[in-house]
């Protein structure tokens, strides 16, 4: 399908966030935080634990604010705004983790719990653009071309990164913690850049009538619709069913480069196996959203899951960097995919008018859950001294999810998915 100036702006902000995804969440700063917490005395189970904490922290935030902000984004012109803020806010703040001085490492993950409060809470409203911009028939092509364009911008911002990477520093002009502030320094840049479309011209089509007082409308409409969440069944189950296959994703995502530095994986080769699982991404987004045309969106989700299972049984047996290159492998394969037909497949089952309100509660359960991941892989890789049997003891939730979601997909989801 070709997609028109609205749908193209929204995938262009999964382009423009990828930076920070891979840049500061996934590749370097988790890095960069065990070098200098560990050259500070922190040992090495510590510092993933501390690393796992503050994302859980950070996510804790936006997950109580996350209902309440999606109804206040739901009156005309303010998603966009909301986004705005946030995006801001975030990408000012990426900016600063280059700015904290390399001996501080507790200031660090204060600065980044702030930064990924800005970053989820963007995605929040960026998120519910998905209905303004693309029928219930487009969702999941829109929403797997987001993603799967996502990763491309984060390959191409993770190569520009490697070039001082791979020439140690020009040739020794840049040390390996300037390299990595300059990461920071990119992410932030390639935010605002290629997110400017949507946070200057993004539209929102569907809205709930102006009132004089949206703060006191939103929380009668937010109580309201807590009060009857039955009405909407299908969406609440699924809603549980995300809570729980949500966080294993998000948690491998934040945690893989710590544990596989727990393995002895060298920096250098993290650095290529994370740029293939992005590039293994890019085609198999795109595939993931031909896939639901062909057999419904509801049987792929279930695929994209059952992978998922097999990853975190497959990580109790984690030693070599084979193993690590195979995880790797797999979770490039399905990662974008369950992400982006989750979103989509959410978005049909909701009000249109009252998308950010829905989303809100979408979002709150995919913050709130993971905190329970890395926390549980704080937790375990702290009492077993192996990180590899905290990310796989993560198989647990994804076999929760798979159970609920196969119980929704027996009460359907409506005429435009197929069964």
């Amino acid at each position: 399908m070709k997609f028109n100036k609205q749908q193209w702006s929204c995938i262009f902000y999964d382009w423009a966030n990828s930076g920070y995804g891979i840049l500061v969440t996934t590749a370097v700063l988790p890095v960069y935080f065990k070098t200098i917490a560990e050259a500070a005395g922190v040992s090495a189970a510590n510092s993933t634990a501390y690393w796992g904490y503050a994302n859980s922290i950070g996510t804790l935030v936006v997950s109580l604010l996350a209902p309440l902000l999606g109804t206040l984004a739901d009156y005309p012109h303010m998603k966009r705004r909301w986004l705005s803020a946030f995006s801001c806010a975030g990408i000012v703040l990426t900016f600063c983790l280059a700015l904290v001085p390399s001996q501080q490492w507790l200031l660090l993950l204060l600065v980044y719990i702030f930064a990924s409060i800005g970053y989820s809470g963007g995605n929040l409203f960026y998120d519910s653009f998905l209905t303004d911009v693309a029928t219930n028939e487009e969702m999941d092509r829109v929403s797997t071309a987001g993603y799967s364009m996502g990763y491309l911008g984060g390959v191409i911002a993770f190569i520009i990164f490697l070039i001082p990477e791979l020439t140690n520093g020009f040739g020794g002009k840049l040390s390996s913690l300037a390299i990595a502030k300059f990461s920071f320094i990119l992410a932030a840049a390639w935010w605002i850049i290629f997110g400017w479309p949507l946070l200057r011209h993004g539209h929102q089509k569907y809205s709930m009538v102006a009132v004089e007082q949206p703060l006191k409308d939103s929380l009668r409409r937010l109580k309201q619709t807590v009060t009857h969440l039955s009405r909407y069944r299908r969406a609440c189950w699924f809603l549980v069913a995300y809570f729980f296959y949500i966080d294993g994703v998000d948690t491998i995502f934040t945690m893989a480069t710590s544990i596989g530095k727990d393995l002895g994986v060298k920096t250098g080769m993290l650095m290529v196996v994370l740029l293939a699982v992005q590039l293994i991404a890019v085609p198999c987004s795109l595939f993931y959203g031909w896939l639901a045309g062909k057999i419904g969106t509801q049987r792929a989700l279930v695929l994209g899951i059952i992978v998922y299972v097999i990853i975190c049984l497959y990580a109790f047996r984690l030693k070599t960097i084979f193993d690590f290159w195979f995880l790797a492998v797999l979770i490039g394969t399905s990662q974008g995919g369950i992400q982006a037909l989750s979103r989509s497949y959410f978005g049909r089952l909701i009000p249109k008018k009252a998308s950010n309100e829905f989303f809100g509660f979408y979002n709150i359960l995919g913050k709130f859950s993971a905190i329970i991941g890395p926390v549980l892989v704080g937790v375990v890789s702290q009492l077993t001294g192996k990180s590899t049997l905290g990310a796989g003891s993560l198989s647990i939730l994804f076999i929760i999810g798979l159970a609920i979601f196969l119980m929704v997909t027996r009460q359907g989801v409506g005429n435009n998915d197929k069964n």
